[in-house]
């Protein structure tokens, strides 16, 4: 038998090898051993003597023998490998190099993959870098839906992440991605066009289900627009059809006028990455979510369109309408953030101590999450979480406790007292937005 690596294991095969990565391996200290310089991060490593034009890929991955095993296997696809080991320091890296392209783990320490993700796809200047998650956790389609390029999920095969770096590398080389609206409308489907516009884009546009799956089988798509409304073919057999022929790979924006039954919306969901109701907002959406599944570089767009998507920022779906309760016994600290959900339209509550809290969660129907301050006067956060955590209709309710300052075994008090996650003061407002929108979502 061959040695443990990476977060799993090398299994000997009759052909001398086949490599399988996963969960398991070995513990820290001996991790370290073998490449204790990794830690030293958010410095990245010095990269070994390549072209200013070899690509760079940042490998975000807490487990040292993996990551060494993703770094080797990224400069021997010839990119030039850089690696963090927790989720602050790559989303760190990430802001200040703007790498090609990020391979992500999901389970990090500190900031997990998913708010990574959520901050790199609602930053204008990373949203357009292609992310590709490779974690034991099940999400593929979350990470598509949230704009990630691709999704492996260990343990995985030397093989699939020589493909993963290979498509990586195909993509980062196209400059002009390609786009397929699917619009029987003529009207409608000019308009589209000219909306997503630009010559960083090809748009193919077609009117039937036919003519599309024939564009398909010809052409790389990166995504699809599709109108459910088609003459010869049900829209959702459609995207079946889709989906099978592009492997699950190819994100499909769907862009309707009809009213959908909530089973509709439901078989949607399973199927599409985003639904957009057509109303007047909705072709600024549109240009939205396209720019994201097709990794547009937001700086490169015309004034006009950039104009459009700055202010969308300020609109998020996710957060709209949702019921915070802020647990804070500083009424300036519950101020700042009611001034900072209310900009996003969400409907805030507040308790100025854990008894309060309590109360409020009895008497207020639909409360979708809870800001706790841990430290208060009478009863604090970590016993009022506990309290909430006894109750079965709050067993799933997020609550996000908010710390004073980061000492060592904050994280793992409050989750043990109950909290889904845990930010510390003062506040740091995009990394609040995002916990909300990675909790909400769940």
């Amino acid at each position: 038998p061959q040695e443990s690596v990476g977060s799993g294991r090398v299994e000997e095969g009759e052909s001398g090898g086949v490599e399988e990565w996963g969960n398991g391996g070995m513990d820290r200290t001996e991790q370290q051993e073998i490449i204790n310089p990794l830690s030293s991060l958010p410095v990245p490593l010095p990269p070994s003597p390549r072209s200013p034009l070899t690509p760079q890929l940042l490998i975000v991955e807490d487990d040292l023998n993996f990551a060494r095993i993703l770094m080797d296997m990224a400069e021997a696809a010839d990119f030039e490998g850089i690696v963090a080991h927790n989720g602050n320091a790559g989303l760190a890296l990430a802001q200040q190099l703007k790498p090609a392209a990020i391979l992500l783990d999901i389970r990090l320490p500190g900031m997990d993959g998913w708010t990574v993700l959520d901050r790199l796809k609602h930053d204008p200047t990373t949203r357009h870098i292609p992310v590709h998650i490779i974690s034991v956790e099940e999400g593929r389609q979350r990470s598509l839906q949230q704009g990630a390029i691709a999704y492996l999920q260990k343990p995985v095969t030397a093989d699939a992440i020589t493909d993963a770096l290979a498509e990586i590398k195909v993509f980062i080389e196209r400059r002009v991605k390609n786009l397929l609206v699917i619009e029987d409308d003529d009207i409608q489907r000019r308009s589209i066009v000219d909306l997503i516009g630009n010559s960083d884009v090809a748009t193919t546009a077609v009117r039937t289900g036919t003519e599309a799956l024939s564009a398909i089988s010809s052409l790389r798509f990166d995504c699809v627009v599709l109108d459910l409304g088609l003459p010869d073919m049900n829209g959702f057999e459609l995207m079946e059809q889709i989906k099978r022929q592009s492997n699950n790979h190819l994100p499909i924006i769907v862009y309707t006028g009809r009213e959908l039954t909530r089973s509709q919306e439901t078989e949607l969901k399973r199927m599409a990455e985003t639904i957009i109701v057509k109303d007047v907002r909705s072709p600024e959406r549109l240009l939205d979510e396209t720019a994201l599944f097709l990794h547009r570089v937001q700086a490169n767009l015309p004034e006009a369109k950039r104009q459009i998507l700055q202010r969308l920022e300020s609109k998020d779906s996710i957060l709209t309408g949702k019921k915070v309760l802020i647990v804070d016994d500083d009424v300036r600290n519950i101020f700042a953030l009611t001034s900072l959900l209310e900009q996003y339209e969400m409907q805030v509550t507040y308790a100025e101590n854990g008894r309060e809290c309590l109360e409020t969660l009895k008497d207020t129907l639909g409360i979708d999450l809870v800001l706790m301050d841990v430290m208060m006067p009478e009863m604090d956060g970590y016993e009022t979480m506990q309290l909430i955590r006894q109750q079965n209709e709050f067993k799933s309710l997020p609550i996000i406790a908010l710390t004073a300052k980061a000492m060592q075994g904050d994280r793992e008090k409050c989750i043990t007292a109950g909290a889904s996650d845990y930010i510390t003061k003062p506040v740091d407002n995009e990394q609040l937005l995002s916990l909300l929108r990675v909790w909400l979502y769940r």
